[in-house]
């Protein structure tokens, strides 16, 4: 007589399409002894078991992997659940940090945005320790396609559940966000907010609600642009103007606000931080949808410029730009740590690649400085 196979377990995380913090949670079936996960070939754990409900931490690669989660009867019957397209982030699950200066880091980012020939604005943070370095944070520049992350968190508060693959927001989140799509952009603004200034007015809403008054929405995005100190001392990183470009009016933000939204959604993954406190409708798994889909942004030579190249290393990110303000905002990861960075440049004359090189040096000094 053949036993028949127990059912498979029900996984809560890992989710196909979606960032993991190491975390595998669900339910087996009754008369489970055992758990076993499996990462690709490799065996990362194997648990007894003397409960149905389960948590395990494991540790992921920060590339994108298969998760296979196998449960054992105590007949030694096996069942299994696999979940594709799963990228590992950092060891550690997201939980604040009181933001404090790094002199040292400090000072090598005072040096690196001298040397760029225009206006320039930068803010770190590690995420987990809250050590950091910011020169101009609070300046404000044109945003350009920066605020598309802006637009996809809004977007994600305000529908209900996180969106299936396939579904008419997926598709619109991809394209704007992978592509830098400005008609995508638009259209995820009506799609939430009724109209391109209904959606901005949404947006700029979610962002005081996270304490971020540097950044306006302005409407939508035309379909024919391009798509996308002192000596430092020990206390907060500093936040201050230190050189205003002058540029007019239209949709803006600060170094400071890009970095802290991108904060946001980092610990929101974890279920903390301000985005889930005045934001319920901003879910974890939400979070760690939109951190899957930055992940994919096909921009590369900006922040990734220099530390994409290191093996173990990722990048994810949302660049922005017009012909004098180019932009880029992101969280670099590897096994041992992530830390946000956001970098901004204007030039009346026209920006360039100078604009790409000095985001990739910034990434590349606090990269260095983190790891030690």
């Amino acid at each position: 007589m053949i036993t028949a196979l127990p059912p498979p377990p029900a996984i809560e995380q890992p989710v196909s399409n979606q960032m993991s913090f190491g975390v595998v949670s669900g339910r087996a079936a009754a008369g489970t002894t055992r758990v076993i996960v499996r990462v690709g070939p490799r065996v990362v754990a194997d648990k007894p078991l003397r409960q149905r409900l389960f948590q395990l931490r494991i540790q992921l690669p920060t590339g994108e992997s298969t998760v296979q989660i196998v449960t054992v009867s105590a007949a030694g019957r096996r069942s299994s659940v696999t979940v594709p397209r799963v990228i590992g982030a950092s060891p550690a699950l997201p939980r604040p940090h009181p933001p404090r200066n790094d002199p040292l880091l400090s000072r090598e980012i005072r040096r690196l945005t001298q040397s760029f020939a225009g206006t320039s604005a930068v803010y770190i943070e590690n995420l987990a320790t809250g050590a950091g370095a910011s020169w101009n944070a609070r300046a404000t520049f044109p945003a350009a396609s920066s605020l598309k992350l802006a637009i996809a968190v809004t977007a994600l508060a305000r529908t209900d559940g996180t969106p299936a693959a396939g579904s008419t927001l997926d598709r619109l989140l991809r394209q704007m966000l992978t592509f830098s799509d400005n008609a995508a952009a638009n259209a995820t603004e009506r799609y939430f907010g009724g109209s391109t200034s209904g959606g901005s007015a949404l947006v700029n809403s979610l962002m005081r609600s996270i304490g971020l008054v540097d950044t306006e929405m302005y409407g939508g995005y035309t379909l024919d642009s391009f798509g996308s100190p002192p000596r430092a001392l020990a206390g907060p990183i500093p936040l201050r103007v230190d050189s205003q470009p002058s540029w007019g009016y239209g949709k803006k933000t600060s170094a400071y606000d890009l970095a802290a939204l991108l904060r946001a959604v980092w610990l929101a993954g974890g279920g903390k931080g301000p985005l889930r406190t005045a934001e319920p409708g901003f879910s974890a798994t939400d979070a760690r949808y939109l951190l899957y889909l930055l992940a994919h942004v096909r921009d590369p030579g900006k922040l990734d410029r220099e530390v994409g190249r290191i093996p173990g290393v990722r990048v994810l990110h949302k660049a922005g730009w017009i012909n004098d303000a180019r932009h880029d905002n992101g969280i670099v990861f590897w096994s041992g740590g992530a830390y946000v960075v956001s970098v901004m440049t204007y030039r009346a004359a026209g920006v360039g690649v100078s604009s790409d090189v000095l985001a990739g040096r910034v990434a590349s000094a606090a990269l260095r400085r983190f790891r030690g």
